[in-house]
C-alpha cells in the first residue's frame, strides 16, 4: 500500500513536471516576468560613452582624416549640434571599406567646408543619468544595428526579427506573443490614435508610424483587438500603478527621442522618469528594462560591425537580477531583443536574423536575490570621476575649428573589459 502511494506520487509529481515545461506554457523561464524596451534615436555607442570607464572607447591618439588635415575627438558640452547626414551614402564614406576612418569626410558630404561636430562626444558631466545607470547596472558595448541602412529598418528588425521597411506584413514578436496568451503592449509618446492609413495597401510615412512599424500592418491598424494593444505612453504609468503592467513592453518615443537636434537631456529625463516608475511599481522584482538606439545618427564610432550590420549604438540594461556595473562586450545587435523574448517566454523564432542573433542572458545573474530599488541620481556622483583604460588626449585642431585643449592622464585598469564572474548552473539561464 505504501509503495503504491509512494508510486502515485512520484507519477503526479513527473505529470506536475512535464506539465510546467510544456511548449504552449505562456509562464517566463526566468525570473523576468517583465520586460519593457525603449527605442530611442541617432546616437553612436562613442557619441555617448567614448570615455567611460573600461567600455571599449575612442582609442588614444585617434584623429580622423579631414582633406590635409585631420579633426580629434572633443568633448561637446551644451553645445547644439547639428542632425549630421547619415544617409546610405554617408554610411558607405564612413566606413571606408572597414578602415572606419571616413567619418568626417562622410559628414561632409554636401557642405562647403568640413563638420568637426561628427567627432564630438558627451561624458558623464553631460550624461550624468545614463553614466550612472551603467555604473549600477549593465552596459553593452558591442551593440550594433541589425540594419547597415537606416533606422526604419531596425525598427522592423526590432519587432519582426529581420531588417525590412515599412508596409511590409510580416510577423512580429506580438503575433508569437498572442499565440501564446502572453500580455503586451506597444506604448507610444503623444500618441495620435486617429492617424492611420486607411487603405490596406497605403503607407504612412509619418514619424509616429515610422518608430511604431505596427503602425504600417494592415492587420494591427484595421484588427480592433490588435490595434487596442497600442496605447499612448500615460498608459505605461497607469498600469504600473494599477499592476496591469503587461509581459512585454515596447516604447516609442516623440519628442525626447534624442534626434539631433533635440536636447540628449529630454530623453535622460523620459528614461529616468521610465524607469523610476517601474522601481516604485510592485513589478519592480520581476522586470527589467532597456533602451537603446535605432541608428548611429552620422556620429564617429570606431569599432567594425560585423558583416551586413549597422554601426555600434549604445544599449543599457536595468533589472533587480541585471549585474552590477558590468560592461558586457558580449556581440549583441537589434534583433537580439525579439531573441531574448523568444527565448524567455518559449517563443519560436521570427527570421533568420533573431534566430542568429546571440542573447543578453549573460548580463542578468539568477544565482542571487533581485536588488531592491534605489533610485538613481540626476547628477553626477562625487568621486566617480573613475579611470579609463588608456589615455586619451582631446586637443584643438583643424584649419576653420577653434576647439577647447584638454589632456586627462588616466591610469590603466589592466583590461578592456572587466573581468566577468562565470554564471553559476542553474535552470535560469538564458543565452
Amino acid at each position: 500500500m505504501r509503495h503504491a502511494a509512494l508510486v502515485a506520487t512520484v507519477a503526479m509529481t513527473l505529470a506536475a513536471s512535464t506539465a510546467q515545461a510544456r511548449p504552449d506554457d505562456p509562464r517566463p523561464r526566468t525570473p523576468i516576468e517583465h520586460f519593457v524596451v525603449l527605442m530611442q534615436e541617432n546616437h553612436s555607442f562613442d557619441n555617448y560613452f567614448g570615455t567611460y570607464p573600461g567600455a571599449d572607447g575612442v582609442p588614444r591618439g585617434t584623429c580622423m582624416p579631414a582633406g590635409s588635415s585631420c579633426v580629434r575627438p572633443f568633448h561637446l558640452s551644451g553645445r547644439a549640434v547639428p542632425d549630421l547626414r547619415h544617409d546610405e551614402r554617408v554610411r558607405r564614406v564612413q566606413y571606408a571599406g572597414g578602415r572606419m576612418d571616413g567619418f568626417v569626410r562622410g559628414a561632409a558630404l554636401g557642405r562647403q567646408a568640413i563638420e568637426p561636430s561628427v567627432m564630438g562626444h558627451y561624458d558623464r558631466r553631460d550624461l550624468s543619468f545614463y553614466w550612472n545607470v551603467a555604473d549600477d547596472y549593465v552596459l553593452f558595448d558591442r551593440f550594433f544595428t541589425s540594419a547597415a541602412d537606416g533606422g526604419a529598418a531596425n525598427r522592423v528588425a526590432w519587432v519582426a526579427g529581420r531588417p525590412g521597411k515599412a508596409g511590409e506584413d510580416l510577423a512580429t514578436i506580438f503575433d508569437r506573443l498572442e499565440a501564446r496568451g502572453v500580455s503586451w503592449k506597444f506604448y507610444v509618446e503623444d500618441y495620435d490614435a486617429q492617424r492611420k492609413f486607411t487603405t490596406e495597401r497605403g503607407v504612412d510615412s509619418s514619424a509616429q508610424a515610422l518608430r511604431v512599424p505596427l503602425l504600417n500592418i494592415p492587420r494591427y491598424v484595421h484588427g480592433r483587438r490588435l490595434f487596442g494593444h497600442i496605447a499612448d505612453l500615460d498608459e505605461y504609468y497607469e498600469d504600473l500603478a494599477h499592476g496591469s503592467l503587461p509581459a512585454v513592453a515596447y516604447i516609442a518615443p516623440a519628442g525626447a527621442s534624442e534626434h539631433p537636434p533635440g536636447s540628449v537631456q529630454a530623453g535622460e529625463k523620459l528614461v529616468r522618469s521610465l524607469i523610476t516608475a517601474l522601481m516604485r511599481s510592485p513589478d519592480w522584482e520581476s522586470s527589467a528594462f532597456m533602451w537603446t538606439y535605432d541608428e548611429w545618427g552620422g556620429w564617429y564610432d570606431h569599432v567594425r560591425p560585423p558583416a551586413g550590420r549597422g554601426f555600434r549604438v549604445p544599449a543599457l540594461l536595468v533589472s533587480p537580477y541585471a549585474r552590477r556595473g558590468e560592461v558586457d562586450g558580449t556581440t549583441l545587435e537589434t534583433t537580439s531583443i525579439p531573441k531574448f523574448i523568444e527565448d524567455n517566454w518559449r517563443l519560436r523564432p521570427l527570421a533568420a536574423g533573431d534566430a542568429r542573433a546571440n542573447g543578453f542572458g549573460r548580463a542578468f545573474d539568477f544565482a542571487r536575490p533581485p536588488r531592491r530599488p534605489r533610485l538613481i541620481s540626476a547628477t553626477a556622483r562625487p568621486g566617480t570621476a573613475r579611470e579609463p583604460s588608456r589615455p586619451v588626449i582631446y586637443a584643438a585642431y583643424g584649419a576653420a575649428i577653434v576647439l577647447a585643449a584638454a589632456f586627462v592622464g588616466w591610469a590603466a585598469l589592466g583590461g578592456r573589459f572587466p573581468r566577468r564572474r562565470p554564471l553559476r548552473p542553474g535552470s535560469w539561464e538564458l543565452p
